[in-house]
């Protein structure tokens, strides 16, 4: 994200620090700070490698055995970080006579972590600077531990409002601008935001600081296997207000996969909206047959095993569909003891004949911009250019599954974003160029209030807790 001024009234700024040449110090920071030296590492694995935070952060907490308090503020720092990245590096930039550019990669990633610490965390200033210096200084040498002190006790001069509202487009004469930057969001993001919701306000400042916030932790328990109540009983859960297979659990609540019911199998760690999306192909009327369902596009496996539970508790099977084969071997994992057979294939060139399937579940590839909050980096990651290819790939495969569908079956389609174009501009396409009715959906979210008009659905972390998924079913014609 760049930085900008609203005008030349501003009181002029120090010569502002400059990075000097690497001097030669220590190979390794100090141990005695295990959560943030695991969380600069992760910083630096997502931007040297494009590793994903919520994978490379909990292998390192158990390599290192790093639990409690530590591992809280080694998650709470590297996914602050990613997630408030635009936001930090235009207050980098502006506390610096370089652009970011010219700075150290290693010396960015450490300026990240302690600029989130002194804007958004209540860790003391001196300890956030002094903190942040000590592992450059270890790693980098004196020179650049110097550099990157001088550029935060700058950063710490004023709060992170003060801050925005210097650098932050004008809200008067760029709202959604305005908005973007507060809440650490690319514009083009918070513009999709804005046409989904209908609004460049109110409701848009709560959708952004609703995805701005680090979520909870949702699990799903297995139909047959355990109730939700007996889930959040052992857990320490709470039982989830829409989808009854769903448990919230306090976000630093530790790493679900330690669970025992997630490691017995009995639960996964799926999002309250995804399982209210699978739910929802689940209670579309049906007449005639209705024990063979297909899941078009299967990885990593979290709808299908809900799906492949509930088809098996009327004695039916699940026909589960992936392109990439690692993927598909993580379906197989979580399907394991389900009526689930995995087929690795392009959801679009299938060998089944037309008409196969009673029910067919389309969660297809998107931008993923419903899911955010959960991936801290992808917002900086996912481009404007990106929407076309998928939007393609999208109706091509909702094209299939009302294909592969018998006449009068239904076919569900969910993606993890509210962007118009991969949502109600996909469906509403591929409904007239084949004749597929839209469904009223939002009778199959029972209880789930703030639907709006109708027939999509499209859910919001600001209104419903879960993540911006969006689902269409869809009935082929009889």
């Amino acid at each position: 994200m760049t930085s900008h001024s609203r005008g030349a009234s501003k009181p002029s700024r120090p010569q502002r620090p400059h990075p000097p040449r690497r001097r030669t110090g220590p190979t390794r920071p100090p141990v005695e700070d295990p959560a943030r030296l695991a969380a600069l590492e992760t910083l630096r694995a997502v931007r040297q490698r494009d590793a994903y935070a919520n994978l490379v952060l909990p292998q390192l907490l158990r390599d290192r055995r790093i639990t409690g308090r530590d591992a809280a503020l080694a998650t709470e720092l590297t996914y602050g970080a990613a997630r408030a990245q635009g936001l930090l590096d235009a207050v980098i930039e502006a506390c610096s006579d370089r652009p970011l550019s010219e700075v150290d990669g290693s010396a960015l990633d450490a300026l990240r972590l302690g600029a989130y610490q002194l804007l958004r965390t209540r860790i003391p200033s001196h300890a956030a600077v002094a903190s942040t210096v000590d592992l450059v200084r270890a790693e980098l040498g004196s020179g650049i531990a110097g550099f990157v002190n001088a550029v935060l006790r700058r950063v710490a001069e004023q709060d992170e409002a003060a801050w925005v509202d210097e650098l932050a487009p004008d809200p008067d004469t760029d709202p959604i601008g305005n908005l973007a930057f507060a809440h650490a969001h690319p514009r083009w993001i918070a513009q999709a935001f804005a046409e989904a919701l209908g609004s460049r306000d109110e409701p848009l400042k709560r959708a952004l600081e609703a995805d701005d916030a680090r979520p909870a932790v949702h699990l799903v328990a297995r139909p047959g296997e355990v109730s939700a109540d007996e889930l959040a009983a052992i857990t320490g859960g709470d039982v989830a207000p829409y989808s009854p297979y769903g448990v919230h659990l306090e976000a630093g609540a530790g790493d679900p996969g330690d669970l025992e019911p997630v490691r017995e199998r009995l639960a996964n760690v799926q999002d309250e909206g995804s399982q209210l999306c699978a739910l929802a192909l689940t209670r579309a009327p049906l007449e005639g047959t209705d024990d063979r369902w297909l899941d078009l596009c299967a990885g990593p496996g979290g709808k299908a095993a809900l799906l492949a539970a509930l088809v098996g508790l009327d004695g039916g099977e699940l026909i589960a569909v992936e392109k990439a084969p690692h993927r598909a071997e993580l379906v197989r994992k979580i399907t394991s003891g389900l009526p689930v057979t995995v087929h690795v294939a392009d959801g679009r060139e299938t060998d089944f004949v037309e008409g196969a399937f009673d029910r067919v579940l389309v969660d297809a590839p998107c931008t993923g911009l419903g899911a955010l909050r959960r991936r801290p980096e992808a917002r900086w990651r996912r481009q404007p250019a990106d929407v076309g290819t998928l939007t393609k790939l999208q109706r091509e495969l909702l094209t299939e599954a009302l294909r592969l569908v018998r006449p009068g079956g239904v076919v569900g389609y969910v993606v993890c974003s509210p962007h118009l174009s991969e949502t109600v501009g996909v469906v509403t396409d591929v409904a007239r160029r084949t004749g597929a009715e839209v469904l009223d959906t939002r009778e199959l979210f029972p209880g789930v209030p703030d639907l709006g008009d109708g027939p999509h659905v499209q859910l919001w972390p600001h209104l419903h807790g879960t993540d911006a998924m969006f689902c269409a079913v869809l009935r082929r014609p009889s």
